[in-house]
């Protein structure tokens, strides 16, 4: 795969920080925010594009005399709410003045964690594409609770990107691409990642900006590792270089893409679902699971966690506490409780035919890549 993959996308989605479209002191940079609407629009006549914006938070600071990103939830979510239509009306003039209808699109995680949900976005984003409408994407943090902390939207790029099937994904940030440890410290900068053994001498955590915004280079790498993932590059660089990132010229760094995109149901299983639980499992579980891809049975199950029901998505961990496999179980907490550590022919007699099957069918189940046990 080379920038030619880039270059040749015809759905993209970029996602913008909250820092790239910000002032030095917190409020939104109009200027900045033209700059960026222009390079997407020119984009745009080849391809789809669909944005994830961050700055509601940021713009909301001024109108409400904040001098820097609270850091409490309730002045957070205050900001994000007075910020949000500020924000994406300055998007729709931008926009408007190069004849483009945009579509303000706000998610939560549970909007892509939940089977149903996920598929209600994936249906609004892509009919508004067939409409010819931009979709501006941004988290709803006026309503959204732990998740107003979930990477400054980088994974929701990412998931964003796998739910419409995207040919590419573009982070912007204020750094030009993924360096070998922070540049002051003499970082060098990495152009292309084509697998885990170019991160292994990294300094990830090191990396990035907090100011206005609220991810660092760890949450972009990650969004980058789900979408390749799924079969999408991705490159990441500053918003001062979106245009020629958006055509295939060679900036910032180039995550190519896994050789094949892991099925859609598997991929959303393992990293867009909102646990609900957690089973146990003992040793000859954890083979069975792991080796032979077999289904969860109630016999192999040593404890439950957590409060459940049919459907819900659940880790599966070893005795030591290690996650190896998420799934989606088929009974209820309180009907695995009474079920665990039984044959299925026993569970059958006692509880009825509908509780002698498997407690995840290997078809609901992933196995967590990168994960030893």
């Amino acid at each position: 795969m080379t920038r030619a993959a880039i270059a040749e996308a015809r759905r993209i989605v970029v996602k913008i920080g909250s820092s790239s479209l910000s002032t030095r002191e917190g409020g939104l940079d109009v200027e900045r925010l033209r700059r960026f609407v222009a390079a997407i629009a020119d984009r745009r006549d080849e391809a789809d594009v669909i944005v994830v914006s961050s700055g509601a938070i940021a713009t909301g600071l001024a109108p409400l005399g904040l001098t820097r990103r609270p850091t409490d939830l309730p002045t957070q979510q205050a900001a994000a709410a007075v910020g949000q239509g500020l924000l994406f009306a300055q998007y729709t003039q931008a926009f408007a003045e190069r004849s483009v209808v945009v579509a303000q699109v706000l998610l939560t995680v549970e909007d892509l964690s939940r089977r149903s949900h996920h598929a209600n976005a994936q249906r609004a984003l892509l009919r508004l594409l067939e409409f010819g409408a931009l979709p501006i994407v941004n988290e709803n943090d006026t309503v959204a609770t732990a998740e107003i902390q979930f990477g400054d939207n980088d994974r929701l790029a990412a998931l964003v990107a796998h739910a419409i099937q995207a040919d590419a994904l573009v982070l912007l940030s204020d750094v030009d691409g993924l360096y070998s440890a922070p540049p002051s410290a003499g970082g060098r900068l990495i152009p292309e990642v084509r697998g885990a053994d170019d991160l292994a001498d990294v300094n990830i955590g090191g990396i990035g900006t907090a100011g206005v915004g609220r991810g660092g280079m760890a949450t972009k790498v990650d969004a980058a590792r789900i979408a390749t993932g799924a079969g999408i590059p991705v490159v990441l660089t500053s918003a001062e270089l979106a245009r020629p990132a958006l055509f295939g010229e060679p900036v910032g760094t180039l995550f190519h893409a896994a050789p094949s995109r892991r099925p859609t149901r598997l991929l959303w299983l393992e990293h867009a679902t909102s646990i609900r639980g957690r089973l146990v499992v003992d040793a000859g579980a954890v083979t069975a699971l792991r080796t032979r891809g077999t289904s969860l049975l109630a016999a192999g199950i040593l404890a439950v966690e957590g409060d459940f029901t049919s459907g819900d998505p659940v880790d599966v961990q070893t005795t030591a506490g290690v996650v190896f496999a998420r799934g989606l179980v088929n009974f209820d907490a309180s009907d695995i409780e009474r079920m665990r550590g039984r044959s299925t022919a026993d569970i059958a007699a006692d509880m009825g035919d509908e509780y002698g099957r498997e407690c995840i069918h290997r078809d609901d189940m992933v196995l967590l890549r990168g994960v030893h046990v």
